[in-house]
């Protein structure tokens, strides 16, 4: 039996919205993997191998995907649009020149990162000693639990954990103390981070400043200029 032009408009947009659903499943896997193959993103999403490839290809063509051999990876197209989510108007006047100047006397790999959907995401990068093991970019986002995401929750005790444990109460308050966070290599081998808070007015934390080094480094020298840096930025968001 024919169906009527009702109930065959009725189901576009939910196809529509599946494939939307299965295009963004791509795009947070490529995020999560940095670059994989078909097969492999075929697996990871639960798409159809023949989706999977028709998906990737159409978003190839648009910029947001783009081949790397026989594999795929985020494209420059979602990097400009990650570049373009800023916590507070005035972050890139504000950061741009300390994060630089943090960048160029420790080596360090620098990014401003804010806490989005559960995730760290980094909105301003610069890039440093460690890029070649953990993708900084604007746009790169990672678990929450890397410094810069930590320090975040830690001060933002309103965001739902589960389960929140005794170990994360300790360590959260150790951060409020201390006004630091530091990961010694406990999300990326290789890679050790440090992160302060960037603030407004009363103390309201808007961002987290983060630095990415390799384990040998002086992890108190860095803390100490990590925390002059994020108090000038912090200074600079605040002025008129």
């Amino acid at each position: 039996m024919n169906r009527s032009a009702g109930e065959a408009s009725e189901e576009r947009p939910e196809r529509g919205r599946g494939v939307l659903e299965g295009a963004f499943a791509l795009l947070e896997t490529l995020e999560d993997e940095q670059e994989a193959g078909l097969t492999a993103l075929a697996a990871a999403t639960g798409l159809p191998k023949t989706t999977t490839h028709r998906l990737l290809e159409q978003l190839t063509e648009l910029g947001a995907v783009e081949h790397h051999g026989r594999r795929y990876r985020i494209g420059p197209r979602m990097l400009r649009l990650g570049r373009g989510s800023r916590p507070h108007p005035g972050l890139r006047a504000a950061a741009d020149g300390p994060m630089r100047r943090l960048a160029g006397t420790t080596g360090a790999g620098i990014c401003f990162c804010v806490l989005r959907e559960g995730r760290t995401l980094a909105a301003l990068t610069v890039p440093g000693m460690v890029d070649e093991l953990g993708s900084l970019h604007a746009g790169a986002s990672w678990p929450w639990t890397t410094a810069a995401g930590k320090l975040l929750v830690a001060t933002r005790p309103d965001l739902p954990l589960n389960p929140v444990t005794d170990a994360w109460r300790r360590e959260a308050s150790a951060i409020r103390d201390h006004g630091v966070a530091v990961d010694r290599e406990g999300l990326v081998p290789g890679v050790c981070c440090v992160a302060v808070p960037v603030t407004l007015g009363r103390g309201r934390v808007v961002g987290a400043l983060c630095a990415m080094v390799d384990p040998a480094y002086d992890l108190k020298g860095l803390v100490r200029s990590v925390t002059q840096a994020g108090l000038t930025v912090s200074a600079g968001l605040r002025r008129p």
